[in-house]
């Protein structure tokens, strides 16, 4: 068949510009020579081309018909007949209708070949093509191994760490030897020198981030060893696989510094904040290797009776974060990207553990927990029974509350028969004792029931988180309940460690 111009548009255009010439050509001639008239009878040569443009287009409008019939689709319902086809709706007479020639056309000859012969991919062909082509998208995407975020407190540095678990032979094979070093010192110890600790029972396993499965390890050690930590990610030479880390906490500002000069390696520096809410949401989310992340306590007081059972926090909002670390931060919590600090308190772990240290000569936070556990208060605390006797009945206080913390040290002889585990575990109490009465008045204020206790300052310490559970539920005349979290002072470097996969 014949083959025409593609576009009407521009054939109408070569046809203008001829009928619109031949008057001056009427008029020059060739080599000035008048052109003779037309004979009698005979069409003038702007009608002999309007007749020609006219046979063109009848012939284009046939052919493009012709190709229109051979390209109709039987229908699913309607038998294929056009009749059927409008019967059946507008969606299907769309179906009809012929396909515009650039739509047809191909990119390469190669696939003009194809559509010529009528062969295509086989539909699984193209299945595995997006597959592939989706699999290197998201390698695209995704930041280059090993996968860290780091948390530096004033007290502790937490650090996270993804161990990827589906390496390919042929990525061991062109994994280099730095990555492999790293992943090997990180994953079979549990500590590391005389102060790192891998906390082996908090591993969450078979996660799947980016597109890769593997386990999260969690991972602290003292502030005042970031200088060795720098170090030892120096002499591994982290920054030939990573050039920025992912950090937050004041110490991503007192270090950084360091980091650049020690390390070659520039911080990413985030709020605490954010990072402390978005890990909590995100751990929350994922579960705790199927078990429930947050729980409460059920008869603190009792030791007989009490029990560690699982809370559901699906439905979180509103709720007020209480992050104990050295200090301590309280947050309302509304949705995931609606909060506010109300307020704080510089009274918080590092009080506790300071004050243990300098009263009892104490050395680990761990120590100055295990003297807390066999001491007595009451030896230490004015209670309000020693100042009425009994009960203070007009406004509701027992006579086991505490009236004054300390109080009892103003004696000479109360000095003098106290022991070392009975100021440890005053001092515990008196911490604790003025987180909860903050953190109650704070969720009254904010009309909050559920209060979420986080933070390095509960780690194995039962018994802040029971005198917590109790003192809110009995102020509260059961009104408020508080809740804890198994991974209590990693968040912050969960959320560092999502924003790494987020900004790549």
């Amino acid at each position: 068949m014949c083959r025409f111009p593609a576009s009407l548009a521009m054939s109408h255009f070569y046809w203008s510009v001829l009928l619109s010439l031949w008057p001056l050509k009427q008029t020059i001639g060739t080599n000035s020579r008048a052109v003779p008239p037309p004979q009698e009878g005979a069409r003038s040569a702007p009608a002999q081309c309007r007749c020609w443009l006219r046979r063109w287009r009848a012939a284009v409008a046939a052919e493009e018909s012709g190709r229109a019939a051979l390209r109709m689709e039987p229908l699913q319902n309607g038998g294929g007949s056009p009749e059927a086809a409008a019967a059946s709706g507008p969606e299907e007479k769309r179906r009809w209708e012929p396909v515009p020639s650039w739509r047809r056309r191909r990119s390469s000859s190669g696939a003009g070949a194809e559509a010529d012969s009528g062969a295509g991919p086989h539909p699984r062909e193209r299945g595995g093509s997006v597959s592939r082509q989706r699999l290197d998208s998201l390698r695209k995407s995704r930041p280059l191994f090993p996968w860290f975020g780091l948390d530096i407190g004033g007290t502790l540095v937490k650090l996270v760490y993804f161990e990827p678990k589906d390496i390919t032979a042929e990525e061991e094979e062109e994994e280099v030897e730095n990555l492999k070093s790293i992943r090997k010192y990180l994953t079979s110890n549990v500590a590391y020198g005389s102060t790192g600790i891998r906390d082996v029972h908090l591993e969450l396993k078979d996660l799947t981030l980016c597109g890769r499965k593997g386990n999260l390890h969690f991972i602290r050690f003292p502030t005042h060893d970031m200088p060795a930590f720098i170090q030892m990610g120096s002499e591994k030479h982290f920054s030939s696989l990573h050039t920025t880390l992912c950090a937050t906490g004041g110490g991503a500002y007192k270090f950084e510094q360091d980091f650049r000069t020690m390390g070659d390696l520039q911080l990413c520096k985030l709020d605490e904040l954010d990072c402390l809410i978005k890990g909590v949401l995100y751990i929350d989310s994922v579960g705790f290797n199927g078990h429930s992340e947050c729980y409460y306590f059920e008869n603190p007081t009792d030791c007989e009776k009490c029990q560690k059972l699982p809370f559901n926090l699906e439905n979180p909002y509103p709720l007020l974060l209480v992050n104990i670390g050295s200090g301590v931060s309280i947050l309302a919590v509304y949705s995931k990207d609606n909060y506010k600090r109300v307020t704080g308190t510089s009274l918080g772990g590092g009080t506790f553990f300071g004050l243990c240290c300098l009263l009892t000569g104490c050395s680990t936070f761990e120590e100055a927990l295990e003297m807390a556990s066999l001491g007595d208060s009451t030896k230490v605390d004015k209670l309000v029974r020693d100042i009425y006797g009994g009960d203070y009945e007009r406004f509701g206080l027992p006579g086991w509350a505490v009236a004054s913390s300390f109080g009892n040290m103003m004696s000479k002889e109360k000095r003098e028969s106290v022991s070392k585990e009975d100021l440890a575990r005053a001092t515990l109490i008196t911490i604790t004792n003025n987180i909860g009465s903050i953190a109650r008045m704070c969720a009254l204020n904010e009309n909050i029931n559920r209060v979420v206790f986080v933070g390095n300052f509960l780690r194995i310490n039962t018994i802040s988180m029971r005198l917590l559970a109790y003192a809110l539920d009995y102020w509260s005349k059961g009104q408020l309940k508080a809740l804890f979290l198994e991974h209590e002072g990693y968040f912050g470097a969960v959320g560092a460690f999502l924003e790494l996969l987020n900004s790549a």
